[in-house]
């Protein structure tokens, strides 16, 4: 993506099924569940450069002990931060207990991080502050072991306001607006709520206070808990969590927004935002690996028992069609495919950009991340040059002659590797003076190889959001190779609504598809849509969220996909280019037909799967016409 977006963020729960003297045994090492959290957060480092976190529960420690464990970081390299403090608390025991160290059952006892239920995290901040206090895991602690949460997810609520309030008519005086504070605190008041319970039950029957603990401990409701914390929440979340005493749990929104998989066999249990990063961690086939189902929550309680178990009511599965097209690691078997797909079904729009003139026409991709989609696009351009040999040689009527079949079958589409991304000099843009400039030289291209005023030049890229690296840097870059015309290709269709559920894209006036169909709408006389638009929205604002409808679609209504997208070229058109410049999208259609189970397409279409999607869409229009900037949710 040339337009950098926040990822949502990324999750890794590692729970040993064995003592540590078995893992000692059987891989040398104590270690071997750190290790593994260490190798999960790794390969989910695309999913947040923010900030990071891991903690750690040692179950059924003495009194007295310490049990919970976390270390986080919102450094430059936040996951090298926090293993080497992980690991800086482990040399620091060996080097006054070398003799000592290897020893699993000493380590249980004196070693930090030394447990068996491990909780990771990778933060990209959506909301609220980056400030190391937002960095999760987040903790909420107390003297009985069974009301200790450690909390960490990769989500979004869209009605915080609402969340927020019913907490405070509880009683309690949450310490901050955020939905993460939301969070901890809603599961932790009905954790709170399930331990009371289970005490008076256990009291009541004869237990004494001492006797009660470990029973609570053995018959804690968590789908209980996780179900009457969760009844509000409106928004896409995988929230992974671990109870001080040992249970832990990771539980999905009831559309399938945001992603989780889980692996489990006798000796350990992992969870991640990503299935080939358990395959990699584990060494184990992506079928053995399951989904856990939207509604679901997969929980893990202190005697190693797993179960997956509805928590909310399943809804219409909405899962993010992001995930597929940019952000999941492309190394996932499906993504993969479905990458190339999207390439390839975008080969009839590429081909009349370019007047079907393939023998002068040079094919390539930026960024790295299209590189997917840009095989699949030459695989379709492949397929149609074969077709139309096939039909010219067809058409000879067994006239030809040598000369004319070369001709015919010499033609060939022609890849080169036209712009490499120069890291380094990325890390002098900083400050604004002269940055433009500046920016306009992340890119080297090759020389030489487009022919100048002939060649077509097209470039694939993942989506298109905002356009700005586009006009500011890639097109001027591109322009210097003096081709005749540049076709910049997205696989994903035209991005016109924010996004609520995880990914930071909130304010209308940042799509570069918005922003063209307001300019055709004042071109052609018809600004009052944007009045009355505006009327429409402002007449729902203090409605309930279930009552609000998205008014915003009217806004794109008179236009056809095509209008919009030239509209977007002629406005990301440096006014210095040479060549012309054509931006072709991808449909809605397709993607659909590329990503079938992937199907939650609200940034393309307004079809939000909640209804505070419509409220957050509603709110951000506003904030547009009334020149306001904050978040709309």
């Amino acid at each position: 993506m040339s337009d950098q977006l926040k990822h949502e963020c990324g999750i890794a729960l590692v729970r040993l099924r064995k003592p540590l003297e078995y893992y000692q045994e059987k891989y040398g090492t104590w270690q071997y569940g750190i290790q593994k959290l260490c190798l999960l957060m790794e390969k989910q480092h695309n999913r947040g450069q923010e900030g990071a976190g891991a903690a750690s529960i040692k179950i059924d420690q003495q009194p007295g002990t310490k049990y919970i464990h976390r270390h986080r970081s919102n450094g430059n390299q936040p996951i090298k931060d926090v293993f080497d403090s992980i690991y800086g608390d482990l040399a620091t025991v060996r080097a006054t207990n070398p003799e000592k160290f290897e020893d699993a059952k000493w380590a249980k006892e004196n070693v930090p991080f030394a447990g068996e239920v491990y909780l990771g995290h990778l933060r990209y901040g959506t909301f609220g502050r980056n400030s190391i206090d937002f960095v999760h895991p987040v903790k909420r602690e107390n003297n009985w072991r069974s009301r200790n949460l450690v909390l960490a997810g990769n989500f979004n609520l869209t009605n915080v306001d609402e969340l927020f309030n019913l907490l405070v008519s509880l009683g309690q005086s949450p310490s901050d607006y955020t939905d993460t504070v939301t969070i901890l605190e809603k599961v932790g008041h009905y954790l709170d709520e399930e331990n009371q319970l289970k005490f008076r039950q256990y009291k009541n029957e004869g237990y004494s206070s001492q006797a009660i603990s470990p029973l609570i401990e053995e018959n804690l409701d968590v789908q209980k808990v996780l179900a009457s914390a969760s009844r509000d929440w409106d928004g896409g979340y995988a929230i992974a969590g671990m109870f001080g005493h040992g249970d832990s749990f990771v539980m999905r929104d009831p559309w399938g927004i945001r992603p989780a998989y889980y692996y489990q066999d006798d000796e350990i249990v992992v969870v991640a935002s990503e299935r080939p990063v358990i395959q990699t961690a584990l060494n184990v086939r992506a079928k053995d690996i399951k989904e856990i189902e939207p509604g679901n929550g997969v929980i893990i309680r202190k005697n190693g028992d797993v179960s997956e178990v509805p928590v909310r009511v399943p809804q219409k599965r909405r899962s993010c069609s992001f995930e597929r097209i940019y952000f999941s690691r492309g190394s996932d078997k499906d993504i993969y495919l479905e990458r190339k797909k999207l390439g390839q079904l975008l080969t009839p729009a590429i081909l009349d950009s370019i007047d079907h003139d393939i023998a002068n026409s040079v094919f390539s991709f930026i960024p790295n991340t299209a590189e997917t989609a840009f095989y699949g696009m030459m695989e379709g351009v492949r397929n149609h040059l074969q077709e139309d040999k096939m039909r010219k040689i067809h058409d000879l009527n067994g006239e030809w002659t040598e000369e004319k079949l070369q001709e015919i079958i010499s033609v060939e589409p022609r890849v080169e590797k036209i712009a490499v991304k120069d890291v380094k000099l990325r890390t002098f843009i900083s400050g604004d003076e002269g940055r433009d400039d500046l920016v306009g030289h992340v890119y080297d291209v090759t020389y030489g190889i487009v022919r100048n005023d002939v060649d077509n030049l097209v470039i694939i890229d993942d989506s298109i959001v905002r356009g700005t690296t586009l006009k500011k840097s890639i097109l001027r870059i591109l322009d210097r190779l003096h081709p005749k015309k540049i076709v910049v290709v997205s696989s994903a269709p035209q991005i016109r609504y924010p996004d609520c559920y995880g990914i930071d894209m909130t304010r209308m006036g940042d799509f570069c598809a918005f922003n063209a169909a307001i300019a055709l709408l004042k071109e052609r006389n018809m600004a009052h849509i944007i009045d009355e638009v505006y009327q429409k929205c402002k007449a729902q604002e203090n409605l309930p969220k279930e009552e609000v409808m998205n008014y915003v679609t009217e806004i794109y209504k008179p236009f056809t996909p095509e209008e919009i997208s030239d509209k977007i070229s002629e406005q990301l058109t440096p006014d210095d280019m040479h060549a012309e410049v054509k931006i072709v999208f991808q449909s809605v259609d397709n993607l659909h037909a590329a990503c079938p189970e992937n199907n939650g397409d609200w940034y393309f279409t307004g079809d939000y799967p909640t209804p505070g999607g419509n409220k957050v869409v509603n709110t951000s229009f506003i904030n547009y016409v009334e020149g306001n900037t904050r978040r709309a949710y």
